[in-house]
């Protein structure tokens, strides 16, 4: 089975037949694309989830409040906990994004060149890019949930640790809270990513699209760029338009977890999705939903920004030294 990177396009293109990247080759270009990606943006994550997980407003009017604003977190993460506190679970997280680049990019090139064979769609439309998105994604969520889960836990634990190693961590959590413990916050995190990846891929295309149209000559000359701000649009829009149900998961995913998280303030226990997102309207309004918003959307805009162009640049690499060898 082969794919064709010369179009420079995401997924399925009838029209590259230029193209030969295999099957293994797009699971390799995915799983570095979101090695790189990882190591480049896990500041802003660590300090996302402790937005997130916050219960206080992000605010310096309320005196409980730990963390108050993206630069003032990082400080503080950073006087009380160390720089390497900015990469904490950052194994679990990188063998996250090495798993759900692979299956998610290869998931999205099968269904987008089935959906071109079996069925009379376009494969480059917009609805087939954000249906084979969604289901690309939900396939990686299933993959990678346990790792998800344990990268959560790393990163919302203070001083000092609960966990010290990863295989301390699932012995610990395995152990005190069952096995279904690995799939906490699964129903919030299939609910949000259909969407959220669906809105990714839909509007990288289409804003690749737009970019072509409005600068033809210039799209040409700056590919790489190009892939990069495009990807970056569609990671903003994306997050944006999902958020909520990014913070309900992370909420229900530290569910048990509540003594490493006493020292940043309160703490509530949720019994499920509708319960959690009815407690922070309840308690800390209609914008408790969206806490942590400023640095995932940073997040977003460099993670999928610097995804796809690592991803479409690995593809190209694949290709050019397929061309030399032959």
């Amino acid at each position: 089975m082969l794919y064709g990177p010369e179009a420079g396009m995401v997924g399925y293109d009838p029209k590259a037949d230029g193209r030969n990247i295999s099957s293994f080759e797009v699971a390799v270009a995915g799983s570095m694309s979101g090695l790189v990606t990882r190591v480049m943006v896990s500041p802003l994550d660590v300090i996302k989830i402790r937005f997130q997980l916050q219960i206080e407003s992000l605010s310096r009017s309320d005196p409980g409040a730990k963390y108050h604003g993206i630069l003032q977190a990082g400080r503080q993460i950073l006087q009380e906990e160390g720089p390497t506190a900015f990469w904490k679970g950052h194994v679990p997280a990188q063998l996250l994004s090495i798993g759900y680049g692979a299956v998610q990019f290869l998931s999205f090139e099968l269904l987008t060149e089935l959906v071109h064979r079996a069925t009379t769609y376009d494969a480059r439309d917009f609805s087939v890019h954000f249906v084979c998105g969604g289901l690309s994604a939900s396939a990686a969520t299933l993959a990678v949930q346990p790792v998800d889960v344990l990268r959560t836990r790393f990163a919302a634990q203070g001083e000092p640790k609960v966990y010290k190693t990863l295989r301390d961590a699932v012995v610990t959590m395995y152990r005190t809270e069952g096995p279904l413990v690995f799939y906490k916050g699964l129903n919030p995190t299939l609910i949000a990513i259909f969407p959220y990846a669906g809105f990714q891929f839909s509007f990288y295309s289409a804003l690749k699209h737009v970019h072509e149209w409005v600068l033809p000559t210039e799209g040409r000359k700056n590919e790489n760029l190009k892939n990069l701000l495009c990807g970056s649009g569609a990671g903003v829009i994306s997050k944006t338009l999902t958020y909520p149900l990014d913070l309900v998961k992370k909420r229900l995913q530290v569910g048990g977890f509540e003594q490493a998280r006493a020292t940043f303030g309160q703490v509530r226990s949720y019994r499920g999705l509708l319960d959690c997102a009815q407690q922070v309207l309840r308690e800390e309004g209609s914008m408790g939903l969206f806490k942590g918003l400023s640095p995932s959307l940073l997040k977003a805009a460099l993670s999928t920004g610097f995804v796809f162009f690592w991803y479409e640049l690995f593809c190209n690499l694949f290709h050019h030294m397929k061309k030399v060898d032959s």
